[in-house]
Order: C-alpha cells, then structure tokens, then sequence
C-alpha cells in the first residue's frame, strides 16, 4: 500500500453513537500525557512518536479509532497503521478533541 491510503474519517457524533451503542472500539489516544491530563475520552494513550515502538499494545483484532487534539496527528499514525504496519480497521477522529468538544460535549477542556 502507499501512504497515501484514504483514512476513514469518523466524525465525533458518529464516534459517540458507536460508543453508546456498545461498539468494541479501540480508542488510541496519540497526544503527549500532558494534553490528556487536560481532556481525554478514554482509550489507550500511545504519544505519536513512540506509536511505532508500541504496536504490540494496539490490537490488530478490533477496529481502532485514532484522535488527537485536531485530527492532524491521528490522521498521520492511522495512515502508518495501514501503510507501515498493515492494520486493516482504523479510522480517524475526524477534528479531534476540539470537535469533540463543539459537537459532543461542550464540558471537554479546549486548549
């Protein structure tokens, strides 16, 4: 595959109705420790550049949603999921925690 792999995009309120519905999702959170601190929506926090050292904790048998902050970096290590590492089911949280915050729930920290 080429790097350039189309990323499903998933928006927030989709994200949100899967996750309310029961969905067995991974949630990869690909922001620093700091940024989590502010605001998180769970999941398993990998910071993007220790993603590649870490594979062994993302599964390979369950679809795994990525977000970040805006939905730059998450976009980036989903497409290196796919290309480099030959996942099959990842998606990315299209906006990020910022669209979380405006489409979902306002009460999630924005920085």
């Amino acid at each position: 595959m080429s790097s350039s792999t189309a990323i499903p995009q998933l928006s927030p309120k989709d994200l949100k109705a899967r996750l309310d519905a029961g969905d067995d999702l991974f949630l990869l959170d690909v922001r620093e420790l700091h940024e989590r601190d502010i605001c998180h929506i769970g999941g398993e926090l990998i910071p993007k550049d220790t993603v590649a050292q870490n594979l062994a904790r993302i599964p390979r048998d369950k679809e795994i949603i990525v977000y970040c902050r805006s939905g730059g970096r998450s976009n980036w290590v989903a497409q290196e999921l796919v290309s480099r590492h030959g996942y099959a089911q990842v998606s990315n949280l299209a906006g990020g925690m910022l669209r979380w915050s405006d489409d979902v729930d306002p009460s999630v920290t924005k920085y």
